[in-house]
This record gives C-alpha cells, sequence and structure tokens, in this order.
C-alpha cells in the first residue's frame, strides 16, 4: 500500500563494525575501490589495494580505531544514530527518516530499500557534507540512484519494475542555518574555557589537488563557509587559518595542512589554538584522532602547549543543527506533503 509520508536518507561514509583488522578490511577494500574516491587506473590500483595497501593498512587503523572506540561501538555510529533520531522527531509523522551508509552497513541501498517496504514512494536524500565534493556528495548520489533504480552499475540488468522519486540535496556550505549552528557550537565551547584561545583553525578533509582543478568545487566553498562563519563569531582575519587534513598516497593535496599550520603556529608562539572541522558534522577517526590525539601530539612536538590544544567537537546532534536539517528537508520537500488529490495540492496547481 502507498504511504504518504515522505522518505528521508540521512548518507553518511559509513564506519568499520569493529575495531579489528578483519572488520576494518572489507570497509577500507569497498571505500578505496570507489572510483570518486581513487580514479587511478583500475588495473594499476587493483595491484596497490589488493598487493600491498589492504595487506598492511587494515592492522594499522585498527589500531587507531581502537583508541576511540567506546563501550556503545563505533563512535560516527552512535552519533549519526543519534542525528537521525532528533532529525525524525522534528521533522514529525509525516517523514520517516533512514540512516544509510556508503560502505558498511545499515547502508544507502538498504534504507532505500526499507522505505518502498513501507510504501514510501518519494525520497529526500540529505547527504550529510556542507561542502560538495565528487568524493562525498556525488558517492552519496551514486549509491541512492543506483539503489532507487535497481542497478548496481549503470550498463547492470534493472530488475525493479518501480523507482521512487528522488530528491537530492547539495552543497549547503553558505547556509545561514548551518552557519548558525556552528556559532551556536562554538560559542557554547568558548564560555566553557578558562581562557579565551589565541588562534583558530578550521580544519576540512582534504582532496587531491588535481580533483579541484578538473572541476570539483569543493576548495572555493571550504573557504566560503570559513569566511563567513569567521565574519559570524567576529574573528579578525589574522586570528584563524583555514588548513586541510586527511592527506592520502603520493600525489598533491589541497593545503596548507593541518599539520603544517599547528608548526607554524608553534614556531608563532601560539599557546592554545582551537581546532575545528566545519565539513566533518559527526565525530569520527579523522576528529577524534587524527585532530584529538596526532594533530595535539604533533602540536606539542613542535613546542606548543598540549594543554591549551582546544578541539571543538563536531555538530554532532547539536540541536540548532537538527533544526537547520529539518528545515533543509522540508524546504526540498515542497510540493509533496500531500497527496496529489489533496485540495491543498490542486489549488496549488490551479494556481501555478
Amino acid at each position: 500500500m502507498e504511504s504518504q509520508q515522505i522518505g528521508v536518507v540521512l548518507a553518511q561514509i559509513g564506519t568499520p563494525e569493529a575495531p579489528e583488522a578483519r572488520a576494518v578490511r572489507p570497509y577500507l577494500a569497498k571505500f578505496l575501490s570507489d572510483r570518486r574516491i581513487i580514479d587511478y587506473p583500475a588495473y594499476l590500483w587493483k595491484l596497490l589495494l589488493h598487493g600491498i595497501i589492504l595487506r598492511v593498512r587494515p592492522k594499522r587503523s585498527a589500531a587507531l580505531y581502537r583508541e576511540i572506540w567506546t563501550e556503545q561501538g563505533s563512535p560516527l555510529m552512535r552519533i549519526s544514530a543519534k542525528q537521525r533520531d532528533g532529525l525524525q522527531e522534528r521533522l514529525g509523522e509525516g517523514f520517516r527518516v533512514e540512516l544509510g551508509l556508503a560502505y558498511s552497513e545499515p547502508g544507502i541501498a538498504s534504507a532505500i530499500q526499507r522505505l518502498e517496504e513501507a510504501g514510501i514512494r518519494r525520497i529526500v536524500v540529505l547527504p550529510l557534507f556542507p561542502q560538495y565534493s565528487s568524493t562525498t556528495t556525488a558517492v552519496m548520489y551514486d549509491k541512492a540512484c543506483f539503489a532507487a533504480l535497481g542497478r548496481s552499475r549503470a550498463n547492470g540488468p534493472a530488475p525493479k519494475r518501480f523507482v521512487p522519486e528522488l530528491r537530492l540535496i547539495g552543497s549547503y556550505h553558505n547556509r545561514y542555518g548551518y552557519i548558525r549552528a556552528m556559532c551556536g557550537l562554538l560559542s557554547e565551547m568558548l564560555d566553557r574555557l578558562p581562557q579565551k584561545p589565541d588562534h583558530y583553525v578550521l580544519t576540512y578533509h582534504g582532496i587531491p589537488a588535481r580533483y579541484a582543478m578538473t572541476g570539483d568545487p569543493y576548495p572555493g566553498e571550504c573557504e566560503e563557509t570559513s569566511r563567513l562563519l569567521a565574519s559570524e563569531m567576529g574573528w579578525e582575519p589574522e586570528e584563524w587559518t583555514l588548513a586541510y587534513q586527511s592527506r592520502f598516497g603520493p600525489e598533491t593535496w589541497l593545503g596548507p595542512s593541518v599539520t603544517e599550520v599547528l608548526e607554524r603556529l608553534a614556531g608563532e608562539g601560539i599557546r592554545r589554538p582551537l581546532v575545528f572541522s566545519p565539513g566533518l558534522v559527526t565525530d569520527c577517526l579523522e576528529t577524534l584522532h587524527e585532530l584529538g590525539i596526532e594533530a595535539r601530539g604533533e602540536y606539542a612536538g613542535h613546542g606548543g602547549d598540549s594543554a591549551g590544544f582546544v578541539l571543538c567537537p563536531c555538530l554532532n546532534d547539536h540541536p540548532d543543527w537538527l533544526d537547520f536539517l529539518a528545515e533543509l528537508v522540508r524546504a526540498h520537500s515542497l510540493g509533496w506533503e500531500e497527496p496529489d488529490d489533496h485540495p491543498l495540492a490542486l489549488t496549488r496547481i490551479l494556481r501555478s
């Protein structure tokens, strides 16, 4: 039976099921096999991936995951579930929100399947990535569209007879509700600190510079987000720096890296840096370990005071952030909130 509910897929990258090499390996295999993530010639990359990387990296990554793992499991999974539940509460009974992960379970295909089994024919896909990148937002588009079509690849079999209507939310890097949510989070953090930070580092997950040079708008959107946030917070230009993190492989990535920035700040006598990741909205390995442990250690290694280093958490399930996401979903579902034969729907049609 067809449902008048609107489906929502809260789309995120994913996480291993456990902090062990046997669980990390299949997760990394899916992630690093995606041609949107790594676009090297397939035959060469397959040899490197399966011959070297997946033999070495899972064990190393598992050790890092163990340092941030909680009694409730993966931090990303636990927080993503809170985001899903908080968004569901705000949207109400007219919507059904499902969490969908690109490279682990519950997968995006599973999320769409659950919505279809509930009779839902209209689905909003919400990537949890404010800045568009071919390595994040476009990945979610791929996964959602192939799942809705019932295909695993463009020229593969198509057993499904009905394909639900999809609306794909794109970049929201400069939306006021997003900027306002970050300001609220940062202001709350600053109120708890005994001393004001003497510098702010806004760090984003990096991508190869070649991707940006060939059309990915990501760095420009990161820069605009940073300018808007700094302006709203009242920071002077010399008080903050944009940086990128999570470099992988031998080619040139966006810069400066967070390591380079922290080394420079330590050398300049900065003793109380605050590090925040606007582009990662859910705390995960890249924030909790790479920034909270590794970057802190690197800063101290260059003469900085690790006690003065402050890592602000991601937006996670902050009320202002969830309020904004609810507004975003409602804006992208306009025209869907009543069935086609509802008087209000007919009135809109006649007026248009």
